[in-house]
């Protein structure tokens, strides 16, 4: 009985997307009591989550509803907060809403911590997309940042309201600046997962073809359980800070395709690629690369994997899915 009381707890928001429910696995091999908030809507789609069943505990939260927010921490606990809830890939077609969640839905966070539980530690999910426009190849820690979306200025507002708590209130609130991060568990609205879900597609004779945006955007890919594993650290510290996660090299999303073609023995994979304006963002990020000197140095963190295992390994698990379908 002891043993249970001296258990860690923590409360992850977004528990049902990919980051979610990698930091649970990581957890629950800590010996923490997981609690995962999902939102109403998510709730059928568990995914990313279905072998947590049993083993955490589900709570029904909003980002945009106060009260939600305050009922779930009150309720878990926690010692530990990780804020991974955001709207991601439709940022153009509904900017207010993005606002509300990523950006106001942090402050939520931040005032139920503030209010009910101020020991908590809290880590917020950050993106490189804050640095869009790059004024520095590799951006690190004290890169100024230049949003190029409704998403990355939201994310913004939750990365300094973060540091503004931290400073105003002396809480333990900090923010993992994380570059782009992929797993087999990425949604497939997202350009890797569309590749990898493609390519397996083709190898698989179900499609001909796969259709996407711009060819030439460069990317500072790594493996996701890695990268939460880095927001952990993070909250183990004597001393909150932000850091920078990242692995330092840039791909392009031509690269990608290369290397997913070439496992399944397609040289040529300009005949299965077609281009569509639609893809095509408004506001272009051509790169994205991040020095993560500060976070190896002060954290001990590393990356993984490299960018070609991790994306053979996306590749694999697609026709595994997919066979498995069938």
């Amino acid at each position: 009985m002891s043993e249970r009381l001296d258990m860690k707890k923590s409360l992850i928001t977004g528990i049902n997307g990919m980051d979610g429910s990698h930091l649970a696995d990581l957890l629950l091999k800590k010996r923490y009591k997981v609690y995962g908030m999902e939102h109403r809507s998510s709730v059928e789609d568990r995914t990313n989550t279905k072998h947590l069943e049993g083993k955490i505990t589900f709570l029904t939260g909003d980002l945009s509803d106060q009260d939600s927010l305050l009922r779930c921490i009150k309720e878990s606990e926690p010692d530990e907060i990780y804020n991974f809830g955001a709207i991601v890939g439709e940022s153009w077609s509904a900017p207010e809403a993005t606002g509300d969640v990523n950006a106001l839905g942090v402050l939520r966070i931040l005032e139920a911590i503030r209010e009910f539980n101020p020991e908590a530690r809290f880590c917020q999910a950050s993106t490189s997309e804050m640095f869009g426009r790059m004024v520095e190849d590799p951006a690190n820690e004290d890169t100024s940042f230049y949003p190029q979306s409704p998403y990355g200025v939201a994310k913004l507002y939750g990365h300094w309201i973060t540091q503004n708590y931290r400073e105003s209130y002396g809480m333990f609130a900090c923010s993992g600046i994380l570059f782009n991060h992929e797993s087999e568990r990425r949604g497939n609205e997202i350009v890797t997962r569309k590749i990898s879900e493609g390519v397996a597609q083709v190898y698989l004779g179900l499609k001909t073809h796969l259709t996407l945006g711009n060819l030439e955007a460069e990317r500072d890919w790594g493996y996701a359980p890695d990268f939460v594993e880095a927001m952990w650290l993070m909250l183990q510290q004597d001393a909150p800070g932000d850091y920078v996660i990242a692995t330092g090299e840039k791909h392009s999303v031509k690269d990608f395709l290369n290397i997913a073609f070439q496992h399944i023995g397609i040289k040529n994979w300009a005949a299965y690629v077609k281009q569509d304006e639609r893809y095509m963002r408004r506001a272009e990020v051509d790169v994205l690369r991040g020095d993560s000197t500060r976070a190896r140095i002060e954290l001990n963190w590393k990356p993984s994997i490299d960018f070609k295992s991790l994306v053979i390994k996306m590749v694999e698990n697609d026709i595994k899915i997919l066979r498995e379908e069938k």
